[in-house]
C-alpha cells in the first residue's frame, strides 16, 4: 500500500502453497535456470524480511495469496498476479515517496531476466503502480490485486488495532506530530472514496468493516 507518498510530501487455508514454491514453480514456467529462480527468491525473502518491517513482510504477502486464490476463478492471467504479489512491496523504504515506482523497475529488471513475456512485464508494472493510490483500473486483474491489497483494512477490529501498530513502528522515525497528520491523510483518501474495494467480491466481504476501522482509527489519532 502506498502510505510513504503522502508522508514524504492468518492462518492459512488448507490449499496454499508455500510462498517460495509458488514463486519458483511459476517463475521456472519461463526459465528452466534453477539457480537463477532461487538466486530471486532468496532476494525477494530477504527484502520482505529487513527489520524495518512490521506490516509489509512475508505474512502480508500469504495473506495477499490467500485472498487472491478465494477469487482465482476471477482472474485472468494468474502468473502476472503472482509476480506482482511478490515484487508489489520489495521496495519500501518510509522516508521516500516512490517506493511503488521503485519496485516496478526492480519487478521490469527482475522478470526480463526470467522471460515473462513484454505483455506480462508490462501488465505486472501496471498492477504494481496501482498500489500508489488504489484507484479503479479498466483491468480487473488489477482491481482484484489492490482489492487484496487493501484486505486488511476490513479485518475484524482486534487484528485492525494490530496492524494499526505495525504501521506505526514502519514509521517509528516520524514522531507524532509529522506521523498523526499523515496518516490522517491516508485514511481520508479512503473514506472518499465512493468505494474502498472495487469488485464484488471484496466489497460485500470488507466494505462496511473496513469504514467502521477506518472512521476508529481517525478517531484514536485525533484523541
Amino acid at each position: 500500500m502506498g502510505y510513504s507518498t503522502y508522508f514524504s510530501c492468518l492462518i492459512k487455508p488448507f490449499a496454499m502453497i508455500p510462498l517460495q514454491q509458488l514463486f519458483i514453480e511459476t517463475a521456472e514456467k519461463y526459465m528452466l535456470n534453477n539457480s537463477l529462480v532461487e538466486k530471486l527468491w532468496a532476494e525477494i525473502e530477504q527484502k520482505y524480511s529487513t527489520k524495518k518491517r512490521y506490516y509489509h513482510t512475508l505474512v502480508h504477502l500469504e495473506n495477499l495469496n490467500k485472498h487472491l486464490r478465494g477469487v482465482k476463478s476471477d482472474i485472468e492471467d494468474w502468473d502476472t498476479i503472482v509476480f506482482t504479489l511478490f515484487y508489489h512491496d520489495i521496495v519500501y523504504n518510509t522516508l521516500k515517496s516512490d517506493n511503488e515506482e521503485k519496485s516496478a523497475l526492480l519487478a521490469e529488471k527482475r522478470l526480463v531476466e526470467i522471460n515473462l513475456p513484454a505483455d506480462k512485464i508490462a501488465r505486472c508494472i501496471r498492477q504494481i503502480l496501482a498500489t500508489k493510490t488504489h484507484l479503479v483500473s479498466s483491468e480487473n486483474d488489477t482491481n482484484l490485486f489492490t482489492d487484496a491489497d487493501l484486505s486488511i483494512l476490513g479485518q475484524p477490529p482486534e487484528a485492525y488495532k494490530n496492524y494499526c501498530k505495525q504501521i506505526r513502528k514502519e514509521y517509528a522515525i516520524y514522531p507524532d506530530i509529522i506521523y498523526n497528520p499523515g496518516r490522517k491523510k491516508v485514511l481520508a483518501h479512503f473514506l472518499q472514496m465512493e468505494r474502498i474495494f472495487k469488485t464484488a467480491a471484496f466489497y460485500n466481504q470488507f466494505e462496511t468493516q473496513a469504514r467502521v476501522n477506518i472512521v476508529y482509527e481517525m478517531n484514536m489519532l485525533n484523541a
